[in-house]
């Protein structure tokens, strides 16, 4: 995407994440949010229609990536009877792409795309409408993200939360937080 704009790396991530979250809560479509972005860094003059649909593609598969040791856990996590979510900030393009990428997407009981809803990680009212599709309390549940912002949210709601880094780490906080004797732990 850097190529493709030929902005420097540090100019294309600050016009990169400017508009992200609008586009998140489905104020843009992966569409517009390109527009946008190709408007405000003063590329419209060389970046037209292909160009744009090309970055929004890579865009798409920047984010299509899974991790089979966490994909694993939800499935041990099901076998023990649990309930499980994705609860993403997504926008529309990306959805569309995991969605015809990953077969493994209705093994969750709930989905929960952001720009679907018009609200992002970390507004409290995506958590409830999370909650509220599972039938758990906040009390009763595990909320994981990669974002400090966002597992602050689920706590400030009563969630257990953690800070996902690597899938090492996740169970040693599991162990640390005491959650390991109501859980199976991620290998």
């Amino acid at each position: 995407m850097v190529r493709i704009t030929g902005l420097t790396e540090e100019r294309f991530e600050q016009h990169y994440w400017a508009d992200r979250h609008a586009y998140d809560e489905g104020k843009l479509n992966g569409i517009t949010f390109w527009q946008k972005l190709v408007r405000d860094a003063g590329l419209d003059h060389c970046l037209g229609d292909a160009e744009i649909e090309e970055l929004n593609q890579w865009d798409a598969r920047h984010w299509t990536v899974q991790n089979p040791a966490m994909l694993a856990w939800q499935q041990q996590l099901k076998k023990s009877g649990l309930l499980t979510a994705i609860l993403s900030n997504m926008g529309d393009t990306v959805h569309q792409n995991i969605a015809r990428a990953f077969d493994w997407l209705d093994r969750f009981d709930a989905l929960v795309w952001s720009y679907q809803l018009g609200i992002a990680k970390p507004d409290a009212e995506i958590y409830r409408h999370t909650l509220k599709l599972l039938g758990v309390a906040a009390e009763e549940s595990l909320f994981i993200d990669d974002k400090q912002v966002n597992i602050d949210a689920a706590q400030a709601l009563g969630m257990h939360a953690l800070l996902f880094t690597t899938v090492e780490k996740l169970r040693a906080d599991l162990i640390a937080t005491g959650l390991e004797r109501e859980l199976p732990l991620p290998v």
